[in-house]
């Protein structure tokens, strides 16, 4: 949609409100985390060098003015004393408190995660929690003979054999790099579902966020940088990272990352099993194979890849040993966020 047709639009939507109410759904509809101008900037990447900067130079007109809109707005909502009926009610006389809510421990922890990649450039996309088979394994070079193919690993569904919760976020980087042509930088958060026992560590389900950048001449080192700035953001500058190598199907070659434990400092202690180090992620060179499944030239384009856990990264952020109450609605632990 035009962005000159959107500022008309929002000029004439802005002068009916009435309430402090419909000028809040008014600010989340526009500037909301999923609001129109969100679309707007996640469009930002797919275009070309000579695009970006005229688009989004419109775009940043239109947060200006819909931020001055709303200012204006708020002044002549702010000094009408009515109620929705119009009828005058006095502000001074006493009135119920009401309890103020805040966001959920994990949405916050989800939220710092993909603040910090979208300061480095990164694009944030959403996909299906109900996913193709193709997309889930086939597409990441998960193999027919793959232990996570088989039911009891996965949530199948009853009458559509061929469809799945997804068991990752990485179905979203099939659908991403099938969609839009490299250069990519991509962020994934959502949910995902495996048929695990529950208990202090596993959950059936659990938030993941899965990222990747594809482009020529991507290398591993371009990958430790990046995390290494991702963990000392979000834990603290004086950690250390290792990377040992490991296996997964859609990276090559692959690693499990862990930092210094940031209890002990590294020297050991119980949290990290006397070992001095927290595993955090893993992460990998995407696969040739990957990029085949998707039209990707893999002579021609490089990547990496990383996921994580994000209950895995509030457990260690917060010092929490049981996984299962980030779930029980405890109040009393709620509170503490």
């Amino acid at each position: 949609m035009d962005i000159d047709i959107i500022i008309t639009q929002v000029e004439s939507e802005i002068k009916d409100i009435g309430s402090s109410q419909e000028l809040e759904q008014f600010r989340l509809k526009y500037l909301g985390r999923k609001g129109i101008l969100a679309q707007f900037t996640s469009l930002i990447p797919t275009l070309s060098l000579e695009e970006r900067a005229s688009f989004g130079q419109k775009v940043n007109n239109l947060k200006n003015r819909i931020s001055i809109l709303l200012e204006e707005k708020q002044k002549t909502v702010d000094s009408k004393p009515t109620d929705k009926t119009g009828v005058y009610f006095d502000i001074g006389m006493p009135g119920i408190a009401q309890s103020i809510g805040h966001l959920h421990p994990l949405t916050q922890i989800n939220d710092e995660i993909c603040a910090i990649f979208n300061r480095i450039g990164f694009s944030t996309i959403e996909g299906p929690e109900i996913e193709s088979e193709y997309n889930n394994f086939t597409g990441l070079n998960i193999p027919l003979e793959h232990p996570s193919r088989e039911a009891f690993d996965t949530f199948y569904l009853k009458d559509y054999p061929k469809m799945l919760l997804r068991s990752h976020t990485s179905p979203v980087q099939v659908r991403a790099m099938k969609k839009h042509k490299p250069p990519l930088a991509v962020i994934v958060p959502g949910t995902v579902y495996r048929p695990d026992a529950v208990d202090a560590s596993h959950s059936f389900m659990f938030h993941q966020v899965e990222g990747f950048m594809v482009d020529k001449g991507i290398k591993f080192s371009d990958l430790k940088g990046v995390l290494e700035l991702f963990a000392r953001t979000i834990f603290q500058n004086d950690i250390k990272m290792r990377f040992r190598p490991h296996f997964f199907p859609f990276t090559e070659p692959s690693a499990e990352v862990d930092i210094s434990c940031i209890i002990c400092k590294g020297k050991g202690c119980s949290v990290c099993g006397r070992k001095g180090w927290l595993e955090i992620l893993g992460a990998g060179m995407i696969h040739p194979n990957v990029f085949k499944h998707v039209g990707i030239d893999h002579k021609k384009y490089t990547g990496f890849a990383f996921g994580m856990g994000v209950e895995r990264i509030a457990m260690l952020k917060y010092g929490i040993n049981d996984i299962r109450i980030f779930f029980d609605n405890d109040v009393r632990f709620l509170k503490q966020f």
